[in-house]
């Protein structure tokens, strides 16, 4: 029979998202598809489905690959940090069309936002 511990251990509040939950929304975050993310990982898309629904456990070596691949730490992978983004995940298609601005020359680029500054600051209201 195992020997029960004799340490006294507080119960961890890791938030109210699961590991999964977790990768997925960060995924989603960075407008990446589950394909997508495997191949930075070195994954197969069923692995990182798998990972994202809970059944398989994520090892520390597989959350450093999660954290590196997605340019975030280990500890906002397991939930005891975050960067205040908890609450917003931008729209997919404003994630697809910025990067294939930043795939534009430079100088198109400046354009590009120079128009959208523009059309912003004479369209929402004043802040």
């Amino acid at each position: 029979m195992p020997q029960r511990s004799k340490l006294n251990l507080l119960p961890l509040d890791l938030g109210k998202e699961t590991i999964g939950e977790r990768i997925t929304r960060l995924r989603k975050e960075r407008g990446l598809t589950q394909k997508e993310l495997a191949e930075k990982i070195g994954l197969i898309q069923v692995l990182v489905s798998k990972y994202e629904l809970g059944k398989l456990k994520l090892s520390a070596e597989m959350a450093a690959r999660f954290a590196k691949a997605l340019g975030i730490s280990t500890d906002e992978i397991i939930g005891l940090s975050s960067n205040g983004k908890e609450n917003y995940t931008p729209d997919l298609k404003l994630v697809k069309r910025i990067r294939k601005i930043k795939k534009l020359p430079e100088y198109k680029q400046k354009i590009i936002l120079s128009m959208i500054d523009a059309y912003l600051r004479d369209n929402l209201p004043k802040e």
